[in-house]
C-alpha cells in the first residue's frame, strides 16, 4: 500500500440521533501512518463521528471506506480496526482475567479446516501473542488479574494491549485518557506514539485534551457537527480556529511538565 492511498475515508457523513442531527456533511481522510485528533465541545458529535465510522451506529448519509473497500463489506479486514472506546462499560464482578479480555481480540484467519489438527498451534500463538501484547503495554504483572480490580489507567493499557495482540491498520480512541491523570495521559501517550512507530498504524482519536493534540497529532479535525476546519496542529489549532469551534468562553489549558 502506498503512502497516498488512504486508510480511510469518508464523504458527506451525515448521522441523526433520533431527531436531532449530530454529524452533519463530514468528509476527510486519513493517509497511512498519520495520527488525527478530532477536536470540539461537548455535543459537538464526535464520539457519534467515531462510532459511524466504525460502523457501530447507522448514518443517514454519506459513505464510509477503509482499506479501499466500503465500511459494510469488509469481511476479515475488520480485524485490522482497532477500537477504544470512551467508557468500557462492564460487569465488575464479572470473573475474567486480564490476559483472558486480551485473548479476546486475537483471532486467527483462514484455518478452520482441520480444526482440532490446528487447535494446539493455534493456542500456543495465541498465549504467546497475549504475552508480547501485555509485555509491550507494560501490562504483564496484570495478566493474572481480574479486570474488575483494574484501576482506571491500568485498565486503558489492558485494552491497548488488546488491540496490539493482533496487527492493526487502524486504531480509534474515543477520549482514551479519561479518568486519567495528567501524568498518566502523557505516559499513554508516550507508549501509544512508541507503538504507532513500531507497528505502522493510523490512528484516529478524539480528545479534549489540545495540549496533547498539539504535541502529539499530526493532523486535527475540528468539529462542531460539521467540520470547522482541519489542518496542521499549528493552523487547526490557531485562536482564531478555537474560537469558531468552542465559541466564546473557551480556555486552552497548558500542562506544566
Amino acid at each position: 500500500m502506498t503512502n497516498d492511498i488512504p486508510i480511510l475515508k469518508v464523504e458527506g457523513l451525515t448521522v441523526y440521533q433520533g431527531s436531532y442531527l449530530a454529524v452533519r456533511d463530514v468528509s476527510f481522510e486519513l493517509l497511512p501512518g498519520t495520527d488525527t485528533a478530532i477536536v470540539g465541545p461537548n455535543g459537538a458529535g464526535k464520539s457519534t463521528l467515531v462510532k459511524a465510522v466504525l460502523d457501530l451506529i447507522p448514518r443517514s448519509a454519506g459513505t464510509i471506506e477503509i482499506l479501499g473497500r466500503p465500511i459494510s463489506r469488509l469481511g476479515h479486514l475488520r480485524h485490522t480496526l482497532g477500537y477504544m472506546p470512551q467508557n468500557f462499560i462492564f460487569d465488575r464482578s464479572f470473573p475474567i482475567s486480564v490476559s483472558e479480555l486480551v485473548g479476546l481480540g486475537w483471532t486467527k484467519e483462514g484455518k478452520r479446516k482441520n480444526l482440532f489438527s490446528k487447535l494446539w498451534r493455534q493456542d500456543r500463538e495465541k498465549s504467546a501473542a497475549v504475552t508480547e501484547a501485555l509485555r509491550r503495554t507494560d501490562a504483564y504483572h496484570l495478566q493474572h488479574q481480574a479486570i474488575g480490580t483494574l484501576s482506571g489507567g491500568q485498565l486503558k493499557r489492558v485494552l491497548l494491549a488488546y488491540c496490539l495482540v493482533m496487527p492493526r491498520k487502524l486504531l480509534v480512541l474515543d477520549e482514551a485518557f479519561a479518568g486519567v491523570d495528567v501524568q498518566g495521559a502523557a505516559d499513554f501517550y508516550a507508549l501509544l506514539n512508541e507503538l504507532k512507530r513500531e507497528e505502522g498504524w493510523t490512528v484516529l482519536q478524539v480528545s479534549h485534551d489540545i495540549d496533547m493534540v498539539n504535541r502529539h497529532c499530526d493532523r486535527v479535525l475540528c468539529l462542531n457537527q460539521s467540520i470547522v476546519c482541519t489542518g496542521k496542529p499549528e493552523i487547526a489549532l490557531s485562536p482564531q480556529n478555537l474560537l469558531a469551534t468552542y465559541g466564546p468562553g473557551f480556555s486552552r489549558y497548558q500542562h506544566q511538565h
